[in-house]
């Protein structure tokens, strides 16, 4: 049937005997209101056609205005949506029929309930409406109801194509396989199903089914559906939306015309902080909210000092942070944090509290509550578990649940060690694929400690060997998914440069600056990391007598 054919006269119908049910037009087709009996155009009426029992189940009923729905007589009258008697009540019926017109095969009974039923098998016939509109054309609209197909329908005067899937929501995306090379004849596909969580659930899915770039997504914010904003006088709002429908995208891909906001507004200015060093900050800017930062270096050389030093450093500049110390328990992580703010290694000293004299009572105290008890520490108490999805849901919680930005994870390798199948490598690569992609989720800054492997020749780490990307222990996603890499570097075994450590930046994602970017004096008495002149190295090879500072 034609978009474009009109109504010319009431005819007499040669199937039932109906002396004016029938109605001609002007294309030449013929269409019987009382018993729906079609005659295509161009054919003669048949002289005697019965009517099939499944036509005998069929409702009948008139072509009527539905006023609470603001849909016309007029628009009833193209779909032929009628209004009838089941059962006692008053029913809507939706006419579903073969994809040429020429039977009708269902109908979709609605009850002022708003329940359905179905008579006859809807899954023979196309999408509602589809007869009444051309094999191809520039665009097509989809809803996911009969009203809403006639509401857009109406509002461009009956011209331009509108379907309906037959079922809701959940029936879309195979209804409209089934129709799909007639869809396919067009060249925009409007996607205009309901807004709520089962019509953007089936848009999702229905929506890779056309070629990229013909499939178009419209919504309206304010409204579940095109009919409630009709009956909220706001037929502007349906026309924007569909005329204004965003080519479909699938998550993840942006056009780049519709990223000015986003890099002019407040959005772009990155939470950061700073480490303790300066001549760390200058190489590597900071520390990054949504980055992952791997601290490495061998056995011994001081990975969790750093990370304390790091860790107290964000508590003092009002930072939360987690802690997950997978190698010692959260008192020596505590006391740890507590002597840096008091400049005295307290783990050293076993002396029970109640010895204690009350000026060494008052600062302990008085350094708790700048650090582990200011309310902005969070400790894991591990008590051994450190199952891969056990730690990563613990993290998942530091994050969202206690607001952490910053969370310290030392170390991988103990996260994978006990795994029974033995495979470091994938364990690795599996760990680091799931903590880079919590990085990505929560938006925390991930500083991860991992180990290295031994290097080739007889110098190792533990004697000062430089530390490089390739000997990242077991994987080389470490250094592929992480944003930055810190090795460490300390010769344990040289009596003149034992507590001197060597910060190397062996991978900057953020700025590509790499090498050498400050020296740290550990100093006994303070158990604290001191940034030291790089120069210092080198003079006190020769002449231990020079001051560091």
């Amino acid at each position: 049937m034609s978009d474009e054919s009109e109504f010319l006269e009431h005819i007499p119908c040669e199937s039932c005997g109906s002396s004016d049910a029938n109605s001609l037009y002007s294309d030449g087709h013929q269409y019987c209101f009382a018993c729906e009996a079609y005659v295509p155009a161009g054919e003669e009426a048949p002289t005697k056609q019965r009517r099939t029992k499944r036509m005998a189940d069929f409702v009948s009923g008139a072509v009527t205005a539905l006023g609470k729905r603001k849909i016309t007589e007029e628009t009833c009258r193209k779909f032929n949506y009628r209004v009838g008697d089941y059962s006692g009540q008053k029913v809507q019926i939706a006419e579903y029929r073969t994809p040429d017109g020429s039977e009708v095969v269902a109908q979709h009974i609605r009850f002022p309930n708003k329940d359905f039923i179905w008579q006859g098998d809807y899954k023979q016939g196309g999408l509602f409406g589809q007869h009444l509109w051309r094999d191809k054309g520039r665009m097509v609209v989809i809803t996911e109801g009969e009203i809403d197909a006639m509401t857009i329908s109406q509002l461009q005067d009956n011209k331009w194509p509108v379907v309906s899937i037959p079922s809701g929501a959940k029936s879309a995306e195979k209804s409209l396989k089934r129709s799909m090379e007639w869809l396919l004849g067009f060249d925009e596909i409007v996607l205009f199903l309901d807004n709520d969580e089962e019509g953007i659930a089936a848009t999702e899915k229905c929506a890779p089914l056309f070629p990229p770039g013909r499939c178009k997504i419209a919504r309206m914010a304010d409204y579940k559906d095109a009919n409630e904003a009709l009956q909220a006088g706001r037929p502007k709002d349906i026309i924007d939306a569909v005329w204004g429908a965003k080519v479909y995208r699938p998550d993840g891909v942006i056009n780049g015309a519709e990223m000015w906001d986003a890099l002019t507004g407040d959005d772009e200015i990155l939470d950061s902080a700073e480490y303790p060093w300066e001549g760390v900050n200058t190489i590597t800017h900071g520390l990054r909210c949504g980055e992952l930062v791997t601290i490495t270096a061998g056995s011994g050389v001081g990975k969790s000092a750093v990370v304390r030093e790091i860790a107290h450093f964000l508590l003092q500049n009002g930072e939360r942070v987690g802690m997950l110390m997978l190698e010692e328990s959260t008192k020596r992580t505590a006391k740890g944090l507590m002597g840096i703010s008091m400049n005295k290694p307290i783990h050293l000293d076993l002396t029970p509290w109640a010895e204690l004299d009350a000026d060494e009572r008052d600062l302990r105290k008085a350094a708790y509550d700048a650090t582990v008890g200011c309310g902005r520490l969070y400790l894991y108490d591990h008590f051994g578990s450190t199952q891969v999805e056990n730690l990563l849901n613990r993290i998942r919680y530091l994050a969202k649940g206690c607001g952490c930005k910053y969370i310290v994870l030392d170390h991988l390798s103990i996260v994978v060690s006990g795994l029974d199948d033995g495979d470091e490598r994938k364990a690795i690569d599996v760990a680091m694929t799931k903590l880079r992609t919590l990085v990505q989720e929560t938006g925390i800054c991930l500083i991860m400690v991992s180990h290295l492997k031994r290097p080739s020749g007889d110098r190792g780490h533990e004697q000062g060997a430089e530390t490089a990307l390739s000997q990242l222990r077991g994987s080389h996603s470490i250094a592929q998914l992480s944003d930055m890499v810190i090795g460490l570097e300390r010769n344990q075994q040289d009596e003149k440069t034992k507590d001197i450590t060597t910060v190397r930046i062996l991978k900057n994602r953020f700025s590509g600056e790499t090498g050498i970017a400050t020296h740290l004096l550990f100093d006994k008495l303070t158990g604290r990391l001191s940034e030291c002149r790089p120069e210092f190295v080198r003079e006190e090879e020769e002449d231990d007598t020079d001051n560091p500072f």
